[in-house]
């Protein structure tokens, strides 16, 4: 599913690297935090109106403050909806969102925070997937083709509810317990590409063979926390674990062509030929999987001297899932156990140079009904990763310059692809193997202006291929660009309480996962910004020159997904 509007988000932490290992066992290259809005001591009062191209319209309100004299107990109430359509054929979206939130101070030591947040969201013309390419990554169909019906669609209704105590024990010691408990259900009726067809045999492919595809997916869990966050001198320390549960069910009919779907061209395609209905629809999947995860953990930040700092965490996690085949009458229990280390130190050499290094091991099991996808019958083991990396953050002319680089390298074993030459399997591979490098610089030009410039390179190869997929050992992996270079700049007019802003993205050429290009691309985006009063008015422009691109790709059948066209977006939001 596409995520909703970030609504309510009141901040998106990239933690790199080692950083996210002691928020759970994970990708090695780091975890993205959302931090959600929670309740404010002074009162805020907005209401925003936006309008765009394809027909898009959003509003908004939302309320937050005290509630009593002291300011001890405070609230947050917060209403979005949106709606629009797309470049896509037969695509149209809309979201709304409730999201709610209390706080108590309940003394000096202890505050309650506690929320509840309501998403529904509605596609239609979806699950919308890529469109075929040639091998040279030109797309066989307009970027407008779609391979879905007006009348498929993707839903999800969500709530997630979630509550926090922090609570100060003493001048040196703190803790915090947090609960989240969440259920959705998400449901997927489709079309997807499972044929490429040259229907008058001039060497041309320029139709597709269809599968029709009614999925629901539930899911109901809850997470449960606590931290110690301990001021030992020079030593900060870092005591907790977290448990989680989750059920997932899942249940997948399908149809063929010989079950009545039929073909789509893909340069006339003529929608509305099938009644849904008529399908002759087949029973493939109906399971359910119920996963319990315990981790436990430790982190030491530890000041050694005035220049140097060290840093050292542990993560043990376990692992243990439960899968039901119900269509099968079968039964399989799949448990593990897995730790994970992470060690940092960094230099101020000075007050312009500060340089750091870090290595860090990753774990994630194969979930139960993934283990009912190998071939052979045997268990996959679970991906294992190392990370290392070194760098330098520097500053000049205090601070208006701010320079970072850092080199990497990154090993994974035992991820999991589709098989090939079934797609109902999977297969492992051996090991991948990426290293690189990043560099950003943040630079304030004037007091009005300022600009932020990031380059990385990343090569990433399969060193060690599994037997009978399509890899071999020193391919690139899929959708891995090698050049990746971004810059944005903004620049101030105080007298008229206004800005501008220009970006730029450039991603070079990649392969999907059977071999074939995605072209390299770069797109521009534009931004204006300025203050009346209590109103403020906003001008966005993405991707100001409409370039025709795709963002990644998949297969040689369901090709590569197209990115973005040109959206215009003019909102005008009132403090009240």
């Amino acid at each position: 599913m596409k995520l909703p509007q970030l609504f309510t988000i009141e901040q998106i932490q990239v933690l790199k690297g080692p950083s996210g290992a002691v928020y759970g066992a994970g990708e090695p290259g780091g975890v993205i935090n959302y931090v959600t809005k929670k309740p404010t001591y002074e009162q805020k009062n907005t209401a925003k109106v936006s309008v765009g191209n394809k027909d898009f319209l959003s509003g908004s309100v939302e309320s937050s403050g005290p509630t009593n004299e002291d300011e001890s107990q405070r609230y947050r109430v917060g209403v979005y909806s949106d709606g629009q359509n797309s470049y896509r054929n037969n695509v149209e979206e809309e979201n709304q969102i409730i999201d709610l939130g209390y706080a108590w101070d309940i003394d000096t030591n202890n505050t309650l925070t506690v929320q509840y947040t309501d998403i529904h969201q509605y596609i239609s013309g979806a699950r919308l997937r890529g469109i075929p390419t040639d091998d040279d990554g030109n797309f066989l169909a307009d970027t407008s083709w779609n391979n879905n019906e007006k009348s498929d669609y993707q839903e999800l209704d969500a709530q997630v509810f979630q509550t926090r105590l922090d609570h100060s024990i003493n001048s040196w010691l703190d803790s915090n317990v947090s609960v989240r408990y969440f259920e959705n259900t998400e449901t997927q009726k489709y079309h997807e590409i499972n044929k490429l067809i040259d229907s008058n045999s001039d060497g041309t492919l320029d139709s597709t063979q269809r599968q029709y595809r009614d999925q629901v997916r539930t899911r109901k869990g809850i997470t449960l926390a606590g931290n110690l966050i301990a001021e030992l001198g020079d030593h900060t320390v870092l005591v907790g674990s977290d448990y989680f549960h989750q059920k997932n069910s899942f249940l997948y009919s399908f149809a063929d062509k010989a079950d009545g779907v039929s073909n789509l061209s893909l340069t006339n395609p003529i929608y509305g030929q099938d009644d849904v209905n008529s399908y002759t629809m087949h029973l493939k999947t109906d399971e359910t999987t119920t996963t319990d995860r315990l981790g436990v953990y430790a982190q030491d930040q530890w000041k050694l001297t005035d220049r140097l700092d060290l840093l050292v965490g542990a993560r043990v996690d376990r692992f243990e899932e439960q899968y039901k085949d119900h269509k099968g009458d079968t039964e399989t229990d799949y448990d593990d156990t897995g730790y994970s280390t992470r060690l940092g130190a960094t230099y101020r050499i000075n007050d312009n140079w500060k340089p750091y290094t870090s290595f860090s091991t990753g774990f994630i099991p194969q979930g139960a009904a993934d283990q009912q996808k190998s071939a052979d019958g045997i268990l996959f083991d679970p991906e294992e990763s190392q990370q290392f990396e070194a760098g330098v953050r520097s500053y000049w002319f205090n601070n208006r310059l701010n320079i970072n680089l850092a080199a990497y390298h990154i090993t994974r074993e035992n991820i999991l692809q589709e098989d090939p030459n079934n797609s109902n399997l999977l297969v492992s591979f051996g090991k991948v193997r990426s290293k690189g490098v990043e560099l950003d610089a943040l630079v304030d030009i004037t007091p009005r202006w300022v600009a932020n410039l990031s380059y990385a390179y990343n090569d990433t190869r399969v060193k060690e291929s599994t037997k009978g997929i399509q890899y071999a050992n020193g391919d690139r992996f899929a959708n891995t660009p090698y050049h990746q270079l971004g810059a944005w700049t903004r620049y101030d007019f105080p007298s008229i309480t206004s800005s501008i802003a220009f970006g730029a993205d450039y991603v070079s050429d990649q392969i999907n996962r059977q071999g074939q290009t995605v072209k390299p691309y770069t797109v521009y985006d534009m931004s204006w910004q300025t203050r009346y009063e209590d109103w403020k008015f906003q001008l966005n422009v993405k991707n100001l020159l409409d370039k025709e691109y795709a963002v990644s790709g998949f297969t040689d059948k369901i090709g590569s997904f197209v990115g973005e066209r040109r959206r215009v977006y003019i909102s005008a939001a009132y403090d009240f």
